[in-house]
């Protein structure tokens, strides 16, 4: 039997939660993002998006296309903590969850269909379970790989469900346009219009070997998806020797604050997967892919290794923000992504009196070296089932 993967993705996650918590938002256009002169979208809901604003713009010119949309700032920890209940709630459904940011997480239900129904059914219960206990929407594209899934995904959107069963993958995949393709930005596909090649058929039907030489490696890996070959696996957290999270951008982006924001929700996610994992980790790296750089394939890492070892999100941001801040150059970046690896063994952070410790507490940021990784996992726990702020920390 093929195996069967889903890509559960929040509707405008950012925005739905400040609807959420602000009942005054419901139906009008919301923009979240700062307010200054270089402000730029972090997320925008469909009500703002039917007037042409998206994330990533420039705060100003959402505004000129949506005047009456509403600013409010992006609460990171709030997003971080809602995003922590949703993941629970894939849990009931499969042990196989991968998270990929804080609105998005592959599950594979492959050994699921026997207690929880087929694919459609495991779809819409966990929709429903999401929708009930949490008023949020979330879309679920799915089929035999990641890619598919991925891409089904956003054939779901708004709030829907999208799957392609194993036998229609070629009838599905081959007519995309090159830009549908996770992956192929401006270059590869101006590469590939240069072959006359404007589909993933039209792909299928050239020599792999000419691929890898107009392409490099990306090449062979297109061809395989073209035929609708992914052997990719979702990766349990347990299995992991790093946790990273990553996203590519619509549109490349330079601006500070919106690569901050993402570092900051992709932190988060490393952090609430090491948590669930309990595990720590004490090396920290900032993966970047500058624009024009012949599709990306040259990606940049920096990393560096902390005193002591850790769980928390604040930390691994502020160390990944330091790292963007010593590099001699900020060019325009098409995907940024946060990872940490170096784990100690099953155990906790130790405290260091003298090194990160003492700069957390400085820098105020809750929960960082002295705190114990099983106690940060009772309370993750705690907040997905009773909500935040049943338990708060002693001073």
């Amino acid at each position: 039997m093929a195996a069967a993967i889903l890509l559960a993705d929040m509707d405008a996650f950012f925005a739905s939660v400040e609807q959420l918590d602000d009942s005054t938002l419901a139906g009008r256009p919301v923009l979240v993002g700062g307010s200054g002169r270089r402000a730029v979208v972090a997320a925008a809901n469909y009500e703002a998006r039917r007037s042409g604003a998206r994330s990533a713009m420039s705060m100003a010119e959402a505004r000129r296309r949506c005047p009456h949309a509403v600013v409010v700032p992006p609460r990171m920890k709030r997003y971080a903590e809602l995003s922590a209940r949703v993941r629970e709630i894939f849990y009931r459904f499969t042990p196989l969850v991968e998270p990929l940011s804080l609105d998005e997480a592959y599950l594979d239900v492959s050994d699921s269909r026997r207690l929880h129904g087929g694919p459609l059914e495991i779809a819409e219960a966990l929709r429903s379970a999401v929708r009930d206990e949490l008023s949020l929407a979330v879309s679920v594209g799915g089929g035999p790989g990641k890619t598919v899934a991925k891409i089904a995904s956003r054939r779901a959107k708004p709030d829907g469900v999208f799957l392609v069963a194993a036998d229609e993958v070629l009838e599905f995949l081959q007519p995309l346009r090159l830009r549908e393709v996770p992956g192929v930005g401006p270059v590869t596909e101006r590469k590939l219009h240069e072959m006359g090649v404007a589909t993933l058929g039209q792909l299928a039907e050239l020599d792999p070997g000419l691929l890898e030489k107009k392409l490099g490696k990306s090449g062979p890996g297109l061809y395989d998806l073209a035929w609708g070959r992914d052997r990719r696996r979702v990766s349990n957290d347990r299995e992991r020797s790093s946790y990273g999270s990553e996203n590519t951008f619509n549109d490349d982006v330079e601006q500070r604050e919106v690569i901050e924001a993402a570092v900051i929700a992709h932190s988060e996610t490393v952090a609430w997967r090491l948590r669930r994992a309990g595990r720590c980790g004490v090396t920290v790296t900032l993966k970047y892919r500058p624009s024009g750089s012949g599709e990306g394939w040259r990606l940049v890492t920096r990393s560096r290794s902390l005193a002591v070892a850790t769980d928390d999100g604040a930390v691994i941001s502020r160390e990944a923000m330091r790292l963007w801040d010593d590099e001699p150059r900020h060019p325009p970046l098409r995907l940024v992504g946060v990872q940490l690896a170096g784990f100690e063994a099953e155990r906790a952070p130790q405290l260091d009196l003298f090194g990160e410790a003492e700069v957390a507490a400085r820098d105020d940021v809750a929960g960082s070296a002295p705190s114990r990784t099983a106690l940060n996992s009772a309370l993750d726990d705690i907040s997905a089932r009773f909500g935040r702020g049943v338990l708060k920390r002693g001073a």
